[in-house]
Order: C-alpha cells, then sequence, then structure tokens
C-alpha cells in the first residue's frame, strides 16, 4: 500500500518550501530519503529507508539517512513514533490522526478518530512542561501475527504425542 501520487507530490513541495526558507540545501539523497518516507505508509524507521534508498542511490550512506531523517524532523516535515531514537519511526502525514501498532511484527497503520481527537490533555500534564502535539497509539496484535499465532497453535494441537525420549545422560547401548 502507498500514498497516492498527488500527496506525495504536495509533500515534496511543502519539503522544498522548507529547504529554501531554512537555508537548507535540497540534494538527491535529501530528496529520495524524504520521498521514501512520504511515500509510505509503513512509517518506516531509518534502516528502511537506508534500504529502499541505496537500491536507487548506491552511495547513500546510512548516517546520511539518519541525519536527514532527524533534519526532517527538525523541520517539521516529518514526526516521530516510538519512545527511543535508535528505534524511532518515521512519519510524513502530519494531518490529524492515530496509530495502530502491532507488538509482534511491529505494523504501523494510520487511523482518523474523531472520539480521539476530542480527548482533553489532562491538567497533570502541565507538570511536566508544556505539549506541542497528542496522538493516540493502540496496541495490539494485528490480523496477520493472529492467524499466523492460531496457525501455529493448529499445527502444534494436531500433531501425535512425542513418545518418552532417552535422556542424554543414558549410556547408549552397544551393537553386537
Amino acid at each position: 500500500m502507498r500514498v497516492e501520487q498527488a500527496e506525495i507530490a504536495r509533500r515534496v513541495e511543502k519539503l522544498k518550501a522548507a529547504s529554501r526558507a531554512a537555508g537548507v540545501k535540497l540534494t538527491h539523497q535529501r530528496l529520495e530519503i524524504f520521498r521514501e518516507v512520504a511515500s509510505s505508509v509503513e512509517h518506516p524507521d531509518a534502516d528502511a529507508v537506508f534500504r529502499e534508498v541505496r537500491g536507487r542511490i548506491p552511495t547513500v550512506s546510512i548516517d546520511t539517512v539518519y541525519r536527514t531523517l532527524w533534519m526532517l524532523n527538525d523541520l517539521g516535515l516529518v514526526a516521530t513514533l516510538g519512545p527511543r531514537r535508535e528505534s524511532v519511526r518515521f512519519d510524513a502525514n502530519l494531518a490529524r490522526h492515530h496509530h495502530y501498532i502491532c507488538t509482534r511484527c511491529g505494523l504501523a497503520r494510520d487511523f482518523e478518530s474523531a472520539a480521539f481527537d476530542a480527548l482533553r490533555i489532562p491538567d497533570a500534564v502541565k507538570d511536566y512542561g508544556s505539549v506541542d502535539s497528542a496522538h493516540i497509539e493502540v496496541r495490539g496484535v494485528c490480523d496477520s501475527c493472529a492467524r499466523k499465532q492460531c496457525e501455529k497453535q493448529a499445527e502444534t494441537d494436531s500433531k501425535p504425542p512425542r513418545g518418552k525420549q532417552r535422556s542424554k545422560s543414558w549410556p547408549k547401548r552397544k551393537r553386537s
């Protein structure tokens, strides 16, 4: 599943405008790195972006990908998902939305919810500092992982019980 071409083009135009405004040179590598995130619904991490871009630009380095992704984040062109910097994922969809995350395979999908959008930030959060944005991250097991688990369980249940196995500490009999 990919993002529509018109939306990718809109995001790329926003990148070009933000780069000009910030005085940041828009290199071919930076454009391709952004295009990879902007065209994905997978919310790729830096390693996934690197693998895809390297297929088109063999000379790109993982360091360039990381630096570019964090520059895009600083410019407000991508948002991050995930708690840790080393495994953070990137999302070029800046429209208000929330995320479903599979706790087994890491699948990440966007969804919209007027009910979640209407939630008020608790006053207690102000004790920690200011809030720039808020979204809901729903975690669970995706249908694909659940099916695989059911198939694995069915396979295990259908196997006949194994007979007692000899302990490894038992000496083997010599055949005569």
